[in-house]
């Protein structure tokens, strides 16, 4: 086991997620201590080389499966991909995206799965380092100028830090993105239904397929065995 010490990651973190931080983080400013909340995004940049892969958990999950079998799904990344996610299973990007969803009707950006753009969900993540070290286009991506053009483009402004990242790049450049299974981060929050989106929360919600990790997202409680 290794340990590693926050303040240490914090520290190396922040100078490159500095410019997404007023972007993505529910503060109004930049805050030091909010960097460890984009701690996937630059994963790459701070772990020592020799990891090559890495998955990253919320802690308000369950395991119905081994989690060894998760990591087998590294070997589905198409070429060019280099993060494994799950799709988000709330209208919350339908939500985000009003403003650009309005200036062009025709986008599938923030519709539900499985023709939709339905943004992504962090809790669980697939990290093959040594292709985002790699990959040119995700490291240009990370570049204040890039996540400030993409910003604008979308007109975005979220609160939920590396998701929100991954959400926006995901719009844009969906190659870079192995797309996990429901199954594998299914997650229970309600929240939006019960806030403007009953009509079409389901669309989002709907999962098939026996469960592999349940996700308590929003302290939602996880079915017992």
């Amino acid at each position: 086991v290794i340990v590693h010490d926050v303040n240490e990651l914090t520290e190396k973190l922040f100078p490159v997620v500095e410019a997404m931080q007023k972007h993505f983080s529910a503060g109004s400013g930049t805050y030091y201590s909010d960097a460890i909340f984009f701690l996937s995004v630059a994963m790459h940049r701070i772990m020592p080389k020799e990891i090559t892969q890495i998955i990253q958990v919320d802690l308000d999950l369950k395991y119905k499966t081994n989690i060894r079998d998760l990591f087998d799904e590294f070997d589905n990344f198409p070429e060019g991909a280099v993060i494994g996610i799950a799709r988000e299973m709330q209208p919350v990007y339908r939500h985000t995206f009003w403003q650009y969803r309005r200036e062009n009707p025709q986008t599938k950006v923030g519709d539900p799965p499985p023709d939709g753009l339905p943004g992504f969900n962090s809790g669980v993540l697939l990290l093959n380092l040594e292709a985002m070290r790699q990959s040119k286009l995700y490291n240009q991506l990370l570049e204040p100028t890039m996540v400030q053009k993409l910003t604008e483009k979308y007109h975005f402004k979220g609160h939920l830090g590396d998701q929100d990242f991954f959400t926006m790049v995901g719009m844009e450049h969906p190659e870079l993105f192995h797309v996990l299974d429901c199954t594998w981060n299914r997650q229970l929050c309600t929240w939006w239904r019960d806030h403007g989106y009953s009509d079409v929360f389901d669309q989002y919600f709907r999962c098939e397929g026996e469960v592999k990790i349940y996700h308590g997202n929003c302290n939602t409680p996880i079915p017992e065995d």
